[in-house]
């Protein structure tokens, strides 16, 4: 018999994120793109979503580890009660 292991859907990765981010930031600043020209405009939001996609990563880390940490501090007090 052939088992397959359901997979959730993981958090994007930080390409995905960064392109996320790039094409958002886009949108929203393309008032400016006749101002700053194009390629100076994309290099920009290029930084920007780095940083910003750096940062989100890091938090939710840092999330994953409160969540584990909660998670096995239960387990703990279930077997000592038991």
């Amino acid at each position: 018999m052939n088992q397959q292991e359901t997979v959730a859907p993981a958090a994007p990765t930080k390409k995905q994120l960064r392109k996320e981010i790039v094409e958002k930031l886009t949108g929203a600043l393309a008032e400016y793109k006749q101002e700053l020209g194009e390629k100076k405009l994309a290099t920009h939001v290029k930084k920007v979503s780095k940083l910003i996609s750096r940062d989100l990563e890091k938090s939710g880390k840092k999330q994953l580890q409160r969540i584990k940490k909660t998670a096995s501090k239960k387990a703990t007090k279930k077997s000592v009660k038991k």
